[in-house]
């Protein structure tokens, strides 16, 4: 059966001046943004809690969350850039081999993980009116619906590719497969975007194509999961009384979430040069355990100190 497969070689933004270019990946965070803010508020308001707090909290969320994808990939995944290209971690701009715009491309979910947990924190220590739990276990409901968004970004950037198959549904990432600079040289044309489309719509070029594997679309399958941890999240949140249980929510979600991401794995290719392969699991499957341990502790074993403010 091979009804499913197909070429992936979509426009990945909009030109809009110079070498400023609107990403649609970014669309995507923007988008994760504003539904996890408009479920926080129906929290809030389910909840009777001031809307007073909900502007600070959407700020430190989206801050730490950032800061904290983007120094988890450098750290975890591509720690060269530390000695190489140290501004382009903080900015959205290559400067080794003069300046481009590339947005803010490399961003690791286990980092984000623990930027967002960090950035609560000290949101915590500002706004006293909730448990640090209390807050955690809310918040996670929402990160989870942000999640499933940020996964169809990577395949819109044909990023965190999955292996070679040959099952039903492999997709040919011809933009994973051929650089900008490998494209322009193989096909002759100068101009990008014109390159890239000459692979699939020009006969002279269905050699280049024979020459691309097709390959699990691991993001699809990321996101479509994450469809299902969120209302996994909600159902618990909204139809059971463990929205009472201090630290469930958060414990439950770091259970499904990075479960799905252990089992993933599988189908995906190693990230970055800092890849590790041991006892045949690889980076973002050891980094996972941790959060998956910690879960079941929240879930099964923590009991809080003091009563939940």
């Amino acid at each position: 059966m091979q009804t499913l497969k197909f070429d992936w070689n979509p426009i990945t933004g909009i030109d809009i001046f110079g070498n400023f270019k609107l990403h649609f990946y970014s669309l995507m965070w923007v988008i994760a943004f504003i539904l996890g803010w408009y479920i926080m508020k129906r929290i809030f308001n389910k909840e009777k809690i001031a809307l007073k707090y909900l502007d600070p909290l959407f700020i430190y969320t989206v801050v730490a969350t950032m800061l904290g994808a983007r120094l988890g990939h450098v750290l975890f995944y591509q720690s060269e850039l530390i000695s190489q290209d140290f501004f382009s971690i903080f900015l959205p701009f290559k400067f080794k081999g003069g300046v481009e715009f590339t947005g803010f491309q490399g961003l690791a979910s286990h980092g984000a993980a623990i930027g967002v947990i960090i950035g609560l924190y000290l949101y915590r220590r500002k706004y006293n009116y909730k448990s640090l739990l209390w807050i955690l276990d809310r918040v996670v409901i929402s990160v989870a619906s942000g999640a499933v968004f940020i996964r169809i970004g990577n395949f819109i950037n044909s990023e965190i590719i999955g292996k070679v198959t040959d099952s039903a549904l492999g997709v040919r990432f011809i933009q994973d497969q051929y650089y900008k600079s490998q494209i322009t040289q193989l096909t002759g044309i100068k101009n990008t975007k014109k390159a890239y489309a000459a692979v699939t719509d020009n006969s002279k070029f269905v050699e280049l194509l024979e020459k691309v594997p097709y390959r699990h679309p691991s993001q699809l399958y990321e996101s479509f999961c994450y469809i299902f941890v969120f209302i996994i999240l909600w159902y618990f949140y909204s139809k059971t009384k463990k929205n009472e249980q201090t630290g469930f929510l958060f414990g439950l979600f770091l259970v499904l979430l990075w479960t799905v991401r252990f089992f993933i794995e599988f189908s995906k290719e190693p990230q970055g040069d800092e890849y590790i392969n041991w006892f045949a699991l690889n980076t973002g499957q050891w980094l996972s355990i941790p959060f998956i341990l910690i879960g079941l502790y929240f879930m099964f074993v923590y009991k809080p100190k003091t009563p939940v403010k």
